[in-house]
């Protein structure tokens, strides 16, 4: 019986919906047989974390969301211990959270993504940095944390009063349409979902509370769209270098012919387990079942090093 060790909970501001994939993922696993320990990382709790770790588990299934638990931190304090884990390395990891490296990494591969800049909330205070209505958000969250449309009219209050804590900012053109997103596991993109809030846009509380988003599975697009979002997801989990599942976000603005209203937004790398959860939904929809996709997320751990 494989001892598996599931890390869920950490300090970012994903902290809740981590605890909630990783209950639900050891609720699957076991369900499968596997072993399961849960662990819930505190910043403070290094020492108890060595202590889960002794015996050391035969795989680590990393449910931790957002800063420290997605970014290649813990990614990498696994390679030194030589424990193999899920999702993705250290470099895929750290790449996908920083969404301005991600992006141009993306631009290189001949991904289309909405235009953008770089600066700090003070330098947002000095005005618009480009024609509204725009996005901002900060660089290195995820789960929609800190995400603002700016629109015509709008009042913007001070940077550092919507960003506290936040260095650096990404402000982008935004895309007018409709909100797609695809999972890839192992190379292979499994669906497109097409997500339609019932109020406002997609943003963490839409995303986390349920029946304020109508998930459409699969979407209702022209198949070359379909298939133009397919292969753009699988497409950058490959140029960020992925392993395991991710999931890409996409904007689709059906204004426009063909396929060139299809944007990049960017890959999660740690995606949700939650009941609510997306990568789940369409796993499901092609057949593949909450404990069977989690067991195949325990086979293929491994370490990078």
């Amino acid at each position: 019986m494989k001892r598996v060790l599931v890390l869920m909970g950490g300090w970012s501001a994903e902290r809740e919906v981590s605890l909630v994939s990783g209950r639900a993922v050891a609720a699957g696993l076991r369900e499968h047989g596997y072993a399961v320990t849960e662990h819930d990382l505190k910043r403070d709790g290094l020492g108890a974390l060595m202590a889960a770790l002794r015996p050391a588990p035969e795989v680590v299934f990393n449910a931790l969301h957002g800063r420290f638990g997605e970014d290649g931190t813990v990614q990498g304090f696994l390679e030194l211990l030589g424990v193999p884990y899920t999702h993705s390395g250290v470099l895929a990891s750290a790449l996908a959270m920083h969404k301005p490296t991600a992006k141009r990494l993306f631009a290189a591969a001949g991904l289309r993504c909405p235009e953008g800049n770089v600066l700090t909330p003070d330098e947002l205070d000095r005005g618009d940095p480009r024609p509204r209505p725009f996005v901002v958000k900060p660089s290195n969250e995820g789960s929609s944390v800190g995400v603002r449309i700016v629109r015509a009219g709008d009042n913007l209050p001070p940077g550092s009063s919507l960003w506290p804590g936040t260095s650096e900012l990404l402000v982008e053109q935004y895309i007018p349409g409709r909100e797609l997103t695809v999972a890839v596991m192992d190379g292979r993109a499994l669906a497109v979902t097409e997500l339609r809030p019932k109020s406002g846009f997609y943003d963490y509380e839409a995303k986390y509370t349920g029946g304020r988003t109508d998930h459409i599975i699969p979407a209702s697009l022209p198949a070359p769209v379909a298939e133009a979002a397919l292969e753009m997801a699988r497409a950058a989990h490959e140029a960020l270098g992925c392993r395991g599942v991710s999931r890409a976000d996409l904007r689709y603005d059906d204004s426009v012919g063909g396929t060139e209203g299809l944007y990049l937004l960017e890959v999660n790398t740690q995606p949700g387990m939650t009941p609510l959860s997306l990568v789940p939904e369409q796993a499901a929809h092609v057949g593949i079942a909450f404990p069977d996709l989690v067991a195949r997320m325990v086979e293929s751990a491994r370490c990078d090093a």
